[in-house]
């Protein structure tokens, strides 16, 4: 077990970490082309950057939004994303794991906010599961993945928590450990190739849609024929 342990948490976390960034490289250069060739062939290339940054701010801090509607949902989802990416990033166990891949590390939170931050997160997801699937309208708009995404990413927080504060067995602390570590392989495996991959896309989605959103000319008259309407009348 101890050696399996040290090969999920190695060589298979470099490996996931390492697709996981060249996976999203791609996304994020692909975008930035398709935007470039897009901007290229726009009738209108003026661009109101101002508008663009302040939406994007809106975007990650949707203090005003989040209210208007369905205000119990969206400050869960807003608390669960908080906690979701501040744990894995900040917690002293993995700003350890990260300065043995990377070479360096960063700040770590007191371990009462990290515990704070993952009780909350397993709270926080186990509750959007819950409304996901008490949802009428929500049912109907999701798919049956989107509806396994919170219970997955709450596993390695809630064996995680377990294994950090739960008197536990050396053999459970080890199976605990194990899952631990698979399923946050899995899920950096995940990011790049599912909807997750938005944590790193959302920053610049303002900027390619300013960017990108500009009919080229010419582009009725292109339309007009695909529709096969061409010449008529309104």
């Amino acid at each position: 077990m101890e050696a399996l342990l040290n090969f999920a948490g190695g060589p298979l976390f470099v490996f996931t970490f390492s697709i996981m960034v060249f996976g999203l490289a791609r996304i994020v250069i692909l975008d930035i082309w398709g935007s470039i060739e897009a901007y290229a062939k726009a009738g209108d290339r003026t661009i109101n950057w101002g508008m663009a940054i302040l939406r994007t701010i809106r975007w990650l801090i949707p203090i005003k939004s989040v209210f208007k509607s369905h205000p119990v949902y969206s400050l869960l989802s807003i608390l669960f994303h908080v906690g979701l990416l501040l744990v894995p990033l900040f917690l002293l166990a993995h700003v350890r794991l990260w300065e043995s891949t990377l070479g360096f590390a960063w700040f770590a939170l007191p371990k009462f906010w990290a515990d704070l931050l993952t009780m909350t997160t397993i709270v926080f997801g186990l509750a959007l599961l819950v409304g996901r699937i008490s949802s009428r309208a929500t049912r109907f708009l999701s798919r049956k993945q989107d509806h396994l995404w919170p219970l997955l990413l709450v596993i390695p927080f809630i064996t995680g928590y377990l294994c950090s504060n739960m008197a536990i067995s050396s053999q459970t602390y080890q199976i605990c450990m194990l899952i631990h570590v698979l399923s946050g392989n899995l899920i950096l495996v995940l990011i790049p190739f599912t909807k997750l991959a938005h944590c790193v896309i959302m920053p610049f989605s303002q900027f390619i849609i300013a960017i990108a959103w500009r009919f080229p000319a010419r582009s009725d008259d292109e339309i007009c024929t695909t529709l096969g309407k061409k010449g008529a009348s309104v």
